[in-house]
């Protein structure tokens, strides 16, 4: 059961990653979007690519510490959506989406953080 959910976690964190993709190459021209597209998408990205490396550790803490970085990424992405939706540069609706997914995202990992910790009951 463990790994089915593992599995649906990067499948999610993948679709977000080619929805960030998509979603910053609408961006106008601007430096003020250079700045936001090249954080947004090394954050997002990074979430998928923590848990692919997590799948490949050699102990369960460094499978830990992976999910605990991806963890930060899901974080520092909410972040910058927010700053990207409350600056009124893009619209707030397709900001909004993309807001949602990634905190769903981050309560899947730190859910399965303290699965992994022993501090939650499966």
């Amino acid at each position: 059961m463990e790994n089915v959910k593992s599995n649906i976690l990067k499948y999610r964190a993948y679709q977000f990653s080619l929805k960030i993709i998509r979603f910053v190459e609408t961006f106008p021209e601007g430096r003020i979007y250079w700045i936001f597209e090249d954080q947004l998408l090394r954050a997002a990205t990074s979430i998928g690519a923590n848990i692919v490396e997590a799948q490949a550790a050699s102990s369960k803490r460094e499978f830990i510490k992976f999910y605990e970085i991806s963890l930060k990424s899901a974080l520092e992405t909410e972040y910058w959506l927010c700053l990207l939706r409350d600056s009124k540069l893009v619209e707030k609706e397709k900001v909004d989406i993309l807001l949602n997914e990634a905190v769903e995202l981050a309560k899947m990992l730190g859910s399965a953080l303290l699965t992994l910790k022993g501090k939650k009951n499966i």
